[in-house]
Protein backbone atom coordinates (compact mmCIF):
# COMPACT_ATOMS: atom_id res chain seq x y z
CA UNK A 1 0.00 0.00 0.00
CA UNK A 2 1.26 3.54 -1.06
CA UNK A 3 0.14 5.49 2.25
CA UNK A 4 2.67 2.52 4.51
CA UNK A 5 5.43 3.05 1.77
CA UNK A 6 5.11 7.17 2.64
CA UNK A 7 5.07 6.46 6.14
CA UNK A 8 8.57 4.39 6.19
CA UNK A 9 10.18 6.75 4.14
CA UNK A 10 8.94 9.61 6.19
CA UNK A 11 10.29 7.84 9.49
CA UNK A 12 13.63 7.36 7.51
CA UNK A 13 13.90 10.83 7.09
CA UNK A 14 12.92 11.54 10.96
CA UNK A 15 15.49 8.92 12.18
CA UNK A 16 18.16 9.29 9.72
CA UNK A 17 18.79 5.93 9.74
CA UNK A 18 17.13 2.61 8.08
CA UNK A 19 17.79 0.06 11.46
CA UNK A 20 16.00 2.77 13.58
CA UNK A 21 12.85 3.33 11.04
CA UNK A 22 12.90 -0.39 11.05
CA UNK A 23 12.38 -0.58 15.13
CA UNK A 24 10.28 2.01 15.36
CA UNK A 25 7.73 0.92 12.69
CA UNK A 26 8.32 -2.65 13.87
CA UNK A 27 9.49 -3.62 10.53
CA UNK A 28 12.59 -5.54 8.98
CA UNK A 29 15.53 -3.50 7.55
CA UNK A 30 15.01 -5.08 4.44
CA UNK A 31 11.75 -4.58 4.44
CA UNK A 32 12.17 -0.83 5.38
CA UNK A 33 14.85 -0.36 2.36
CA UNK A 34 12.65 -2.57 -0.01
CA UNK A 35 9.93 0.16 0.41
CA UNK A 36 12.26 2.95 -0.63
CA UNK A 37 13.46 1.34 -3.41
CA UNK A 38 10.01 0.02 -4.92
CA UNK A 39 9.12 3.84 -4.45
CA UNK A 40 12.20 5.16 -6.11
CA UNK A 41 11.62 2.43 -9.03
CA UNK A 42 8.10 3.71 -9.55
CA UNK A 43 9.11 7.33 -9.84
CA UNK A 44 12.14 7.02 -11.36
CA UNK A 45 13.71 9.02 -8.99
CA UNK A 46 16.80 8.43 -6.08
CA UNK A 47 15.27 10.11 -3.05
CA UNK A 48 18.08 9.33 0.06
CA UNK A 49 21.34 8.98 -0.09
CA UNK A 50 23.47 6.68 2.51
CA UNK A 51 26.72 8.20 4.40
CA UNK A 52 28.49 8.09 7.77
CA UNK A 53 26.38 10.93 9.18
CA UNK A 54 23.51 8.79 8.29
CA UNK A 55 20.35 9.17 5.03
CA UNK A 56 20.23 12.08 4.12
CA UNK A 57 17.54 13.21 1.41
CA UNK A 58 18.45 14.13 -2.31
CA UNK A 59 17.58 17.22 -3.76
CA UNK A 60 14.55 15.79 -5.36
CA UNK A 61 13.60 13.43 -2.22
CA UNK A 62 13.73 17.10 -0.46
CA UNK A 63 10.96 18.54 -2.55
CA UNK A 64 8.69 15.20 -2.51
CA UNK A 65 9.01 14.62 1.22
CA UNK A 66 6.58 17.63 2.09
CA UNK A 67 3.82 16.62 -0.38
CA UNK A 68 4.65 13.04 1.28
CA UNK A 69 3.75 14.51 4.81
CA UNK A 70 0.86 16.51 3.87
CA UNK A 71 -0.72 13.15 2.68
CA UNK A 72 0.60 11.47 5.83
CA UNK A 73 -1.47 14.64 7.40
CA UNK A 74 -4.48 14.36 6.04
CA UNK A 75 -4.64 10.19 6.54
CA UNK A 76 -4.05 10.90 9.91
CA UNK A 77 -6.82 13.18 10.24
CA UNK A 78 -9.61 10.55 8.61
CA UNK A 79 -8.26 8.01 10.90
CA UNK A 80 -9.32 10.62 13.65
CA UNK A 81 -11.72 11.71 12.49
CA UNK A 82 -13.38 8.15 11.65
CA UNK A 83 -12.40 7.16 15.42
CA UNK A 84 -14.24 10.61 17.07
CA UNK A 85 -17.49 9.25 14.88
CA UNK A 86 -17.34 6.15 16.58
CA UNK A 87 -16.84 8.03 19.85
CA UNK A 88 -13.42 6.88 20.43
CA UNK A 89 -10.38 10.07 21.07
CA UNK A 90 -7.58 8.71 19.21
CA UNK A 91 -4.21 9.63 17.37
CA UNK A 92 -0.90 10.85 17.68
CA UNK A 93 0.19 15.06 18.10
CA UNK A 94 3.38 15.51 17.46
CA UNK A 95 4.75 18.92 19.37
CA UNK A 96 7.14 21.83 18.77
CA UNK A 97 8.98 22.76 21.40
CA UNK A 98 11.94 25.24 23.32
CA UNK A 99 13.65 23.95 26.40
CA UNK A 100 11.64 26.40 29.11
CA UNK A 101 8.86 24.96 27.94
CA UNK A 102 9.76 21.28 27.65
CA UNK A 103 11.09 20.90 31.06
CA UNK A 104 8.25 23.29 32.90
CA UNK A 105 5.22 23.48 31.01
CA UNK A 106 5.35 20.19 29.12
CA UNK A 107 4.97 17.32 31.85
CA UNK A 108 1.97 19.00 33.25
CA UNK A 109 0.12 19.51 30.19
CA UNK A 110 0.47 16.13 29.11
CA UNK A 111 -0.34 14.66 32.41
CA UNK A 112 -3.39 17.26 32.11
CA UNK A 113 -4.21 16.70 28.69
CA UNK A 114 -4.01 12.19 29.11
CA UNK A 115 -6.41 12.39 31.99
CA UNK A 116 -9.10 13.16 29.18
CA UNK A 117 -7.64 11.78 26.45
CA UNK A 118 -5.20 8.80 27.57
CA UNK A 119 -5.28 7.18 23.85
CA UNK A 120 -3.91 10.15 22.49
CA UNK A 121 -0.23 9.93 21.91
CA UNK A 122 1.67 13.12 22.34
CA UNK A 123 5.64 13.35 20.50
CA UNK A 124 7.25 16.22 21.42
CA UNK A 125 10.01 17.61 19.35
CA UNK A 126 12.70 20.12 20.66
CA UNK A 127 14.44 22.83 18.70
CA UNK A 128 14.92 26.28 18.89
CA UNK A 129 12.38 28.97 17.50
CA UNK A 130 13.75 28.91 14.10
CA UNK A 131 13.64 24.74 14.03
CA UNK A 132 10.27 25.32 15.48
CA UNK A 133 8.83 27.43 12.35
CA UNK A 134 10.42 25.11 10.07
CA UNK A 135 9.13 22.18 10.95
CA UNK A 136 5.33 23.50 11.46
CA UNK A 137 5.70 24.92 7.89
CA UNK A 138 6.94 21.50 5.90
CA UNK A 139 4.51 19.29 8.41
CA UNK A 140 6.83 17.22 10.22
CA UNK A 141 4.63 18.97 13.82
CA UNK A 142 0.99 19.80 14.10
CA UNK A 143 1.73 22.42 16.46
CA UNK A 144 4.56 24.25 17.84
CA UNK A 145 5.22 26.58 21.14
CA UNK A 146 6.97 30.02 20.08
CA UNK A 147 7.83 33.49 20.73
CA UNK A 148 5.55 35.50 18.93
CA UNK A 149 5.37 36.77 16.79
CA UNK A 150 6.14 34.26 14.22
CA UNK A 151 8.19 34.76 11.48
CA UNK A 152 5.95 33.23 9.11
CA UNK A 153 2.36 35.18 8.28
CA UNK A 154 1.45 31.15 6.72
CA UNK A 155 0.75 30.26 10.69
CA UNK A 156 -2.24 30.56 12.55
CA UNK A 157 -0.93 31.50 16.47
CA UNK A 158 -2.60 31.84 19.81
CA UNK A 159 -0.89 33.92 22.54
CA UNK A 160 -0.57 32.24 25.75
CA UNK A 161 1.35 34.12 28.21
CA UNK A 162 3.98 37.30 28.72
CA UNK A 163 7.25 35.71 30.19
CA UNK A 164 9.25 39.33 31.72
CA UNK A 165 12.91 39.13 30.03
CA UNK A 166 15.59 40.22 33.43
CA UNK A 167 19.02 40.09 33.88
CA UNK A 168 21.06 37.77 35.52
CA UNK A 169 24.50 38.36 37.34
CA UNK A 170 26.69 36.04 39.68
CA UNK A 171 26.60 36.92 43.34
CA UNK A 172 30.48 37.48 43.38
CA UNK A 173 28.99 40.85 40.80
CA UNK A 174 28.88 44.12 42.48
CA UNK A 175 25.92 44.53 40.57
CA UNK A 176 23.78 41.77 42.27
CA UNK A 177 22.55 43.57 45.09
CA UNK A 178 20.66 46.03 42.94
CA UNK A 179 16.91 45.50 42.15
CA UNK A 180 17.23 46.67 38.54
CA UNK A 181 20.33 46.72 35.99
CA UNK A 182 20.57 49.89 33.62
CA UNK A 183 21.36 49.28 29.90
CA UNK A 184 24.93 51.44 30.40
CA UNK A 185 25.55 49.21 33.25
CA UNK A 186 24.62 46.16 30.79
CA UNK A 187 27.30 47.70 27.89
CA UNK A 188 29.83 48.05 30.18
CA UNK A 189 30.13 44.08 31.62
CA UNK A 190 31.18 41.04 29.80
CA UNK A 191 28.31 39.50 28.01
CA UNK A 192 27.04 35.75 27.33
CA UNK A 193 24.42 35.66 24.75
CA UNK A 194 22.30 33.06 23.86
CA UNK A 195 23.28 31.34 20.43
CA UNK A 196 22.15 31.04 16.94
CA UNK A 197 18.34 30.52 17.07
CA UNK A 198 18.03 31.32 20.70
CA UNK A 199 18.89 34.91 20.75
CA UNK A 200 15.83 36.27 19.36
CA UNK A 201 14.31 37.45 22.13
CA UNK A 202 17.97 39.25 23.48
CA UNK A 203 19.00 40.63 20.00
CA UNK A 204 15.51 42.33 19.65
CA UNK A 205 16.23 44.32 23.04
CA UNK A 206 19.60 45.30 22.05
CA UNK A 207 18.31 46.35 19.13
CA UNK A 208 14.80 48.50 20.80
CA UNK A 209 16.94 50.36 23.33
CA UNK A 210 20.47 50.65 20.80
CA UNK A 211 21.93 48.59 23.12
CA UNK A 212 25.90 47.50 22.09
CA UNK A 213 26.94 44.50 24.45
CA UNK A 214 30.72 43.57 25.14
CA UNK A 215 29.99 39.74 24.21
CA UNK A 216 32.66 37.62 25.26
CA UNK A 217 30.59 33.87 24.54
CA UNK A 218 28.00 33.01 22.89
CA UNK A 219 26.08 29.42 24.18
CA UNK A 220 23.34 27.67 22.93
CA UNK A 221 21.69 25.80 26.23
CA UNK A 222 20.44 27.99 28.84
CA UNK A 223 21.78 25.80 31.40
CA UNK A 224 25.24 26.19 29.94
CA UNK A 225 24.43 30.17 30.40
CA UNK A 226 23.42 29.95 33.98
CA UNK A 227 26.64 27.75 34.90
CA UNK A 228 28.73 30.54 33.12
CA UNK A 229 27.08 33.31 34.77
CA UNK A 230 27.35 31.57 38.69
CA UNK A 231 30.77 31.34 37.91
CA UNK A 232 30.80 35.34 37.14
CA UNK A 233 32.10 35.36 33.96
CA UNK A 234 29.64 36.96 32.71
CA UNK A 235 25.93 38.54 32.65
CA UNK A 236 23.08 37.53 30.64
CA UNK A 237 19.55 38.56 29.77
CA UNK A 238 16.96 35.34 29.50
CA UNK A 239 13.52 34.93 30.32
CA UNK A 240 12.28 34.94 33.99
CA UNK A 241 10.72 31.70 33.33
CA UNK A 242 14.22 30.03 32.54
CA UNK A 243 16.00 32.34 34.88
CA UNK A 244 13.64 30.88 38.12
CA UNK A 245 13.72 26.79 37.05
CA UNK A 246 17.66 27.44 37.37
CA UNK A 247 17.26 29.79 41.09
CA UNK A 248 20.18 29.80 43.29
CA UNK A 249 22.16 31.78 45.32
CA UNK A 250 25.29 31.57 43.52
CA UNK A 251 23.21 34.61 41.16
CA UNK A 252 20.88 37.26 41.29
CA UNK A 253 17.87 38.05 39.03
CA UNK A 254 17.37 42.10 38.09
CA UNK A 255 14.52 43.40 36.40
CA UNK A 256 15.66 45.45 33.39
CA UNK A 257 15.96 49.56 33.16
CA UNK A 258 12.91 49.03 30.81
CA UNK A 259 10.48 46.19 31.18
CA UNK A 260 10.54 43.66 27.95
CA UNK A 261 8.48 40.57 27.14
CA UNK A 262 8.76 37.39 24.90
CA UNK A 263 5.35 36.08 24.43
CA UNK A 264 4.90 33.04 24.22
CA UNK A 265 2.35 31.27 22.00
CA UNK A 266 1.55 27.81 20.21
CA UNK A 267 1.20 27.58 16.12
CA UNK A 268 -0.12 25.85 14.16
CA UNK A 269 -0.76 25.85 10.49
CA UNK A 270 -4.34 26.36 8.90
CA UNK A 271 -5.42 22.84 8.94
CA UNK A 272 -5.21 20.65 12.26
CA UNK A 273 -6.65 17.33 12.90
CA UNK A 274 -9.18 16.57 15.71
CA UNK A 275 -6.61 15.52 17.93
CA UNK A 276 -4.05 18.60 17.82
CA UNK A 277 -7.45 20.71 18.25
CA UNK A 278 -8.26 18.95 21.51
CA UNK A 279 -4.56 19.31 22.12
CA UNK A 280 -4.73 23.32 21.86
CA UNK A 281 -8.00 23.35 23.32
CA UNK A 282 -6.14 21.46 26.70
CA UNK A 283 -3.46 23.90 26.67
CA UNK A 284 -4.63 27.06 26.87
CA UNK A 285 -6.73 25.86 29.04
CA UNK A 286 -3.93 24.64 31.15
CA UNK A 287 -1.71 27.83 30.95
CA UNK A 288 -4.77 29.72 32.36
CA UNK A 289 -5.64 28.31 35.53
CA UNK A 290 -2.45 27.14 36.40
CA UNK A 291 0.53 29.62 35.61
Amino acid sequence: MTISRYEVINRVVELKSLTKAANSLNLTQPGVSHAINSLETEWGLPLITRSRSGVQLTSDGARIIKHIRELLLINEEIKQEVAAIKGMEVGTVKVGTFASVASQWLPKIITFFQNSYPNIEIKLFEGDYKKIEHWLINNEVDCGFLALPALSKSLEVIPLKKDPMVCIVSSQNPLHKQKKITFNQIEKEPFIIPKEGGDTDVTRIFKEHSIKPDIKYELYEDKAIVSMVKHNLGISILSEMVALDDYSQDFSILDLEVDSFRIIGLATTPTISPATEKFIECVKVWVEQFT
